[in-house]
């Protein structure tokens, strides 16, 4: 059995997710970054981490590309143009919209320290709404590859709920319905009630 280790806080909550979109068994161990138990198996203390038998993988993103190649669920076949494709989208969205929150939020930076932080924060915001737009004229169906739910879905839909969070705007209706549509989900709901003791 998978054991997933890291916060519903994190970006584990993104593999919690696919996982119980796939319907496949697990064991949840919640815990914060940097944490020893996460240094134990990922010396930079970055979640999630996951291990399958002795074999630990690390980096959100691999962890779900592994998980539907193996599984050969929620992903476009390898090899394919339309895996080309469904990459391409997927860094897109880890370069335009999660390391732009990833950056507005992370306090080691000292970014709200500075004096003219308010800017920096309005500069983050447009940047977001912009790159939300691009993404949201790509949206093919009720995903973003179609009728199939895919990696990237994960990760936007995620994103989504990190910038509604950290309270930044975004007047896209299209975008705004995707985000209903993935929050709706039965595997969704059951990962995000990870976070309130909720063992899995």
């Amino acid at each position: 059995m998978y054991k997933v280790i890291g916060s519903v806080k994190s970006r584990t909550f993104r593999v919690l997710w696919m996982l119980e979109e796939m319907g496949i068994p697990y064991e949840h161990m919640s815990t914060s970054p940097h944490s020893e138990e996460v240094k134990d198996y990922n010396p930079s203390g970055k979640v999630p981490v996951l291990l399958d038998g002795e074999t630990v993988i690390t980096d959100s993103n691999a962890i779900m590309t592994y998980l539907a190649d193996k599984h050969g669920m929620m992903t476009e076949k390898p090899g394919t143009i339309a895996r080309a494709h469904q990459d391409a989208l997927l860094h897109q969205i880890i370069d335009e919209v999660d390391a732009l929150l990833w950056a507005s939020s992370r306090s080691s930076l000292g970014l709200n320290k500075l004096e003219n932080f308010s800017l920096i924060r309005q500069a983050f915001e447009l940047e977001y709404e912009q790159n939300i737009e691009r993404l949201a004229k790509k949206i093919k169906g009720p995903f973003l590859m179609g009728k199939q739910l895919t990696i990237p879905d994960f990760v936007l839909g995620h994103c989504g709920g990190w910038a509604y969070v950290a309270k930044f705007p975004c007047h896209n209706e299209g975008f705004k319905i995707y985000l209903k549509n993935l929050r709706s989900r039965s595997s969704y709901q059951e990962a995000a009630a990870l976070g309130q003791n909720k063992t899995s």
